[in-house]
């Protein structure tokens, strides 16, 4: 061998090494607890559900999913975390729809991507979205609430769990549709806002299903659609709002799995596999259920196709309606 071939040599060398320590990684894969980040606090819909699949989740791998709370900027601070960490698969981060297409939209400029800092592993569960009334309040549908809105123009108002949330924007996308015009008031978090609109502070809301059944069931307030192509199985009776003449929305919330950019391809598929399996299971699916939640099966690929799908309605949204950042 001659001098000149040397650097090609050691470069094959160390190609084939890498390679080598790449897949015995993968192989191995994990060797160590995974740190899951949830961008709420404790206690929320996000939390349950990330602490539910990430004890599953790290019974199928072998090692402890460990939960990491890291609240602040609608999802901004944890969200940013996980982009900036190794992508080595040992920092997942469930979240919602908030950081992956909602903040984009409402942000000029954010400390990550949300497709090119993130690698999506699967769906971890949906939740629809409710249009609510006061049970008071002398409407019972879609059509009578927006003639009501369109004989008295800016007499009505409806609340969300905050600015900038998906409530909100289904309520701008639905009340777009049916060219009426309601006074958005946003509250910090579902709680508040059911509390009032069951005390007759506000006479419509948007929420998740999740937050609605018990109310809607107790009789406590009033079902009018929900915000998806098709009915909540949760709430089967409660028709769509294209069933009730207003088709073209079709917005719900839903959580993902995602890790940093750059993960090694078997990691990836060891996550995607334990995350499938997690969500093919009777007693996971029962559990989502009875949180509110409707167990979905869908893996990176799904997600990143969602992902694409909801970036440009929802700034088309953010747009039209003037919805910015608090």
């Amino acid at each position: 061998m001659n001098r000149s071939s040397l650097p090609i040599a050691h470069a094959v060398v160390a190609g084939v090494l890498a390679a080598g320590a790449s897949l015995a990684c993968a192989q191995g894969f994990p060797t160590k607890p995974i740190q899951l980040v949830i961008p709420f606090p404790p206690g929320g819909a996000t939390d349950v559900i990330g602490r539910l699949v990430g004890k599953k989740l790290g019974d199928k791998l072998g090692q402890p999913v460990v939960i990491d709370n890291r609240p602040g900027a609608g999802t901004i601070v944890g969200a940013s975390f996980v982009a900036k960490a190794a992508p080595d698969g040992y920092t997942l981060l469930a979240s919602s729809g908030t950081t992956f297409t909602v903040n984009p939209a409402i942000h000029a400029k954010l400390p990550y991507d949300p497709v090119k800092s993130f690698e999506p592993i699967g769906f971890a569960g949906r939740t629809g979205l409710i249009l609510l009334a006061n049970k008071d309040q002398p409407v019972s549908n879609l059509k009578q609430l927006v003639a009501a809105a369109k004989a008295q123009p800016g007499k009505y108002s409806y609340g969300s769990f905050g600015t900038g949330t998906t409530a909100q924007f289904a309520g701008e996308m639905l009340f777009n549709l049916a060219g009426v015009k309601l006074l958005h008031v946003p509250y910090k978090g579902s709680a508040p806002a059911m509390t009032d609109l069951i005390g007759g502070q506000i006479p419509f809301s948007v929420d998740t299903v999740a937050a609605a059944i018990p109310q809607v069931k107790s009789g406590k307030v009033k079902a009018i659609a929900v915000t998806t192509a098709k009915r909540s199985t949760l709430l089967p009776d409660v028709p769509t709002a294209a069933e009730a003449g207003y088709p073209g929305i079709d917005a719900d919330t839903w959580l993902a799995l995602v890790a940093p950019r750059g993960l090694p391809a078997d990691v990836k598929q060891k996550l995607e596999k334990a995350l499938a399996e997690v969500m093919a299971d009777p007693d996971t699916r029962k559990q989502l259920t009875q949180a509110g939640f409707e167990p979905v099966e869908g893996n990176g690929a799904a997600v990143s196709a969602l992902i694409n799908k909801e970036l440009p309605l929802m700034r088309a949204t953010a747009q039209r309606a003037s919805i910015t950042a608090e």
